[in-house]
């Protein structure tokens, strides 16, 4: 008899834990990062997950237009935006759904100076978020992110967007974000950064059995937006559909409930990620 996995959003790895860890089976990869926004002709950087959200190597990925390429041993790669055109599509090599990135002008996007247009008031501390704007390194390496006097990763990039992880030793709460690439760097920013713990009992659910799981939010008495996402509706459904959103209650209790009921015994898989909409920033 199995019992139930739950997944927090995505478990991805550190800076220093990419070159440390044995490097996941290209067959695993599941997640593909294509940045939002490229600016033609400049180079980006896009990255692979599995389904753990661990950077994954030799993973082939095809674009619209008909080019390959293949992630490095960090799980990621270098291209170039193509000229003349407004979109572009990518999908790992043998997996279903594509990611689309739209394609800017040099014109509409300075690479004089650097600015952040848009970021997250809140994120999760256990998952990726995103910064857009103008004069970053298409190089994901190439921009240095401080949060809260740590060092985040960069995911993916390109010169009007960033994904980044934050540092795994930060408590929850409000930080400080520095962005710079080289000589250029934009006004530091604030965000608030939370832990999702998660409260549940770990028996096994018996088919027909009701289970409340609980989001504990910790570092923001503010009310968040959280997506339940069931990966295993063959053992159990999730009350309201296969994706379900629900607001936390706000406050010193910061809290947010789902409902499970078991279809069949077997390890089920849930995960629970923070949503959130991108403002201008603010210190």
């Amino acid at each position: 008899m199995k019992k139930f996995s739950l997944v927090l959003a995505l478990l991805l790895p550190t800076a220093a834990g990419i070159a440390a860890q044995d490097p996941p089976p290209a067959s695993g990869a599941r997640i593909l990062l294509l940045p939002r926004k490229l600016v033609s002709g400049e180079r980006a950087t896009l990255a692979v997950l599995d389904v753990n959200g661990r950077l994954t190597p030799g993973v082939t990925v095809e674009f619209s237009n008909g080019e390959k390429l293949k992630t490095d041993a960090t799980g990621r790669a270098l291209f170039v935006a193509p000229l003349n055109v407004q979109k572009i599509d990518a999908a790992i090599e043998g997996r279903p759904g594509r990611i689309s990135g739209t394609i800017l002008t040099a014109a509409d996007s300075s690479s004089a100076t650097q600015e952040v247009s848009l970021a997250p008031r809140v994120a999760s501390l256990s998952d990726r978020f995103e910064i857009t704007g103008h004069g970053f390194c298409g190089d994901a390496d190439a921009n240095h992110i401080i949060i809260g006097g740590l060092p985040g990763l960069v995911l993916a990039a390109s010169p009007a967007y960033l994904a980044v992880l934050p540092p795994t030793d930060m408590d929850p709460g409000p930080a400080q974000v520095q962005v710079s690439c080289g000589q250029k760097s934009s006004p530091a920013f604030t965000v608030v950064f939370v832990a999702l713990d998660l409260e549940a009992s770990n028996a096994p659910l018996a088919p027909g059995e009701h289970r409340t799981l609980t989001v504990r939010v910790k570092g923001s008495s503010t009310k968040v937006n959280l997506e339940a996402r069931n990966l295993a509706p063959e053992v159990a459904d999730l009350q309201g559909g296969t994706h379900v959103r629900a607001i936390s209650s706000g406050g010193a209790d910061n809290i947010a409930k789902f409902e499970l009921l078991g279809k069949q015994r077997g390890s089920f898989v849930i995960s629970i990620r923070l949503m959130t909409q991108p403002s201008a920033p603010h210190n």
